[in-house]
């Protein structure tokens, strides 16, 4: 995988050499094969809650979705593959009908805490629930009470890190919660010290 020999077109690069970027961005190309996704992708992959797709329609139109779930929903299947179940959602079925006939995808996996951006370019594949229930069984998240409507199946052609300079961190509500909370545990105990000293300096 050479994320940068698959992005980079002869417009791209014309432009690239017309800002005065492409000497970098050559030097990048001949170096930055991969051989599929690596233990630091899976990890980064395995805390997500969402991430972004764009698909191509009939009216020769790019459509980005979001696509959510509870942590840990997108898994990866290997290191070439990632797949998450779909759950109902608005039922227009625009990325499923654009997938049907272009299979050809780009994601946006993004972390908001971490500041961290993946980029991928990948062929989808929908797969029914009937048809591979063992599938289902291996992508389905535990306890999430949303209706499952099929499984989509990501081939991935080439992936890439992006710049987080213009990242806002953000935290969810269980981020938030998590961080007050180790902080009240933190007050408690220095709370329970100082009684502890005051109970000391009294008996003396």
């Amino acid at each position: 995988m050479n994320y940068s020999k698959f992005a980079f077109t002869d417009a791209i690069k014309t432009i690239q050499k017309r800002l005065g970027s492409r000497g970098a961005y050559e030097r990048v190309e001949n170096m930055s094969y991969v051989d599929g996704l690596t233990p630091v992708e899976e990890e980064f992959i395995g805390q997500l809650d969402s991430f972004y797709m764009a698909s191509f329609g009939e009216n020769e139109y790019p459509y980005i979705q979001h696509r959510g779930g509870p942590k840990g929903f997108i898994k990866v299947i290997d290191n070439e593959t990632i797949g998450i179940v779909d759950f109902s959602g608005n039922r227009q079925y625009i990325s499923v009908g654009n997938i049907s006939k272009n299979p050809k995808v780009s994601l946006i996996l993004l972390s908001y805490p971490l500041r961290a951006r993946l980029k991928i370019y990948a062929e989808a594949e929908i797969v029914e629930i009937q048809d591979n229930p063992a599938l289902f069984d291996l992508l389905k998240p535990e306890d999430y009470k949303y209706r499952p409507e099929r499984m989509m199946i990501f081939h991935i052609k080439a992936y890439d890190w992006n710049c987080p300079q213009h990242i806002t961190p953000r935290f969810t509500e269980a981020e938030i919660a998590e961080l007050i909370s180790s902080r009240d545990r933190q007050i408690q105990q220095l709370e329970q010290q100082v009684t502890d000293l005051k109970k000391k300096l009294e008996a003396k």
